[in-house]
C-alpha cells in the first residue's frame, strides 16, 4: 500500500498549531509508517510538491507571499485542512485589519524601531489590505478550529483521514 502524501504549511501565525501537531508525541510514530511528509517547516523541502493528498495549513493570508503560496498549495492538493483559528477566521493576524497598511508599517518600522528607522521596500513581502482566513481565497475541505487545536483533536482528524473517512469535529473557537 502506498503512503499518504502529507504537507504542512505555515502562513501568518505564531506556529502554535505546528507545536500542537508535534504534541501528538508518540502518536506521531503510529502514523509515521502510513505517511510521507513531503513538505513542512518541520522538514527541509524548499519547493511545494505536486500530488499532495493532504495539506494542513496554519495561519492567515496576510501578504503577497501567503496568497501565492495558498493558491499553489490548493492547486497541488487533494484535501486541504485549515488548522487553527488563524487559518479558519484570521484570528490574531486579523487584529491588524483595523489599521491601514501604512499605519502598520510606520508603527513597526519607524515608531518602534530604535535603529534603522524606515519602512523596508525590499525583502519583506507586500502586505495585503487585510489579513483573511484561507477559505476566502481557496476551497477548504476541513476546518479544525482552536488556538491552537489540541493535539488529541489533530490526531483524531489525521487518523480519520488516514482511514479514508472525514473527521467528525466539534466546533470550538479559542
Amino acid at each position: 500500500m502506498s503512503k499518504i502524501r502529507i504537507a504542512t504549511v505555515w502562513l501568518d501565525g505564531c506556529s502554535g498549531c505546528h507545536m500542537s501537531f508535534l504534541d501528538m508525541d508518540e502518536r506521531l510514530l503510529a502514523v509515521a509508517d502510513k505517511i510521507d511528509l513531503v513538505y513542512s517547516p518541520l522538514v527541509d523541502a524548499k519547493v511545494f510538491p505536486e500530488n499532495v493528498d493532504l495539506t494542513i495549513v496554519e495561519g492567515a493570508v496576510s501578504n503577497e507571499d501567503d496568497l501565492h503560496k495558498i493558491k499553489l498549495v490548493r492547486s497541488r492538493t487533494k484535501l486541504l485542512m485549515a488548522l487553527g483559528d488563524c487559518a479558519v477566521t484570521s484570528n490574531v493576524p486579523g487584529m491588524r485589519n483595523y489599521f491601514s497598511r501604512d499605519q502598520l508599517l510606520r508603527r513597526a518600522y519607524v515608531e518602534n524601531a530604535a535603529t534603522n528607522q524606515g519602512i523596508p521596500t525590499q525583502v519583506i513581502p507586500a502586505l495585503l489590505p487585510k489579513s483573511r482566513p484561507i477559505h476566502e481565497y481557496v476551497k477548504v475541505d476541513i476546518f479544525l478550529p482552536g488556538c491552537p487545536p489540541h493535539a488529541d483533536t489533530i490526531f483524531a482528524a489525521v487518523a480519520a483521514l488516514l482511514e479514508g473517512r472525514m473527521p467528525e469535529l466539534e466546533v470550538r473557537f479559542g
